[in-house]
């Protein structure tokens, strides 16, 4: 029973912490928000955003408001699932156990922004062979331009096939290794 009602947890808040991290990306990376995924994104994490903004503002072109919303949900989860298992556990108090919940939030939410890039990544190279002109393609591209770009000066298109997708997807891969 424990197991399933985590399970049902985990998928809620990894589903909420995926919304404000993509928020954030896309407010970062200028994604235009006026089709139907940003449109999504927006009205399914305005009720967290919105209250969060009269106290964090954005600044420096970043919507600071869904990161911390995105980390504040992730905090509560692990603290949740980590007071649980160490309830019958001897620890170090208070002291011993918030920096390590702070690093598994954080960590968690590195791992989840890595493999948001790498779904737009394989998303962006689907749609370019199957429909360029979806209404997911121009986000996805606008989302992994900035990764894809620095990739693209050292390794140019090959017989016109495009594989700084590829390569990034194997680098991002890599950074999975050490979070």
């Amino acid at each position: 029973m424990m197991q399933a009602i985590v399970f049902l947890l985990d998928a809620v808040v990894s589903f909420f912490c995926t919304l404000f991290l993509l928020r954030f990306m896309m407010q970062a990376m200028r994604v235009s928000f006026g089709g139907q995924i940003g449109d999504f994104v927006v009205k399914l994490t305005n009720w967290a955003v919105k209250p969060l903004r009269r106290v964090i503002p954005g600044a420096g072109g970043f919507d600071w408001a869904s990161l911390i919303a995105a980390l504040a949900m992730q905090l509560l989860f692990t603290g949740i699932i980590v007071g649980a298992a160490t309830r019958f556990a001897e620890v170090d108090g208070v002291g011993g156990i918030a920096p390590m919940i702070l690093w598994l939030a954080v960590r968690s939410l590195l791992r989840l922004s890595v493999y948001i890039l790498i779904g737009a990544l394989i998303l962006q190279a689907v749609l370019s062979w199957i429909n360029p002109y979806s209404p997911l393609s121009a986000p996805a591209h606008q989302l992994t331009r900035p990764f894809l770009d620095p990739i693209r000066r050292i390794l140019p298109a090959i017989s016109g096939i495009d594989l700084s997708p590829l390569v990034a997807i194997l680098l991002l891969q890599a950074v999975l290794m050490f979070l």
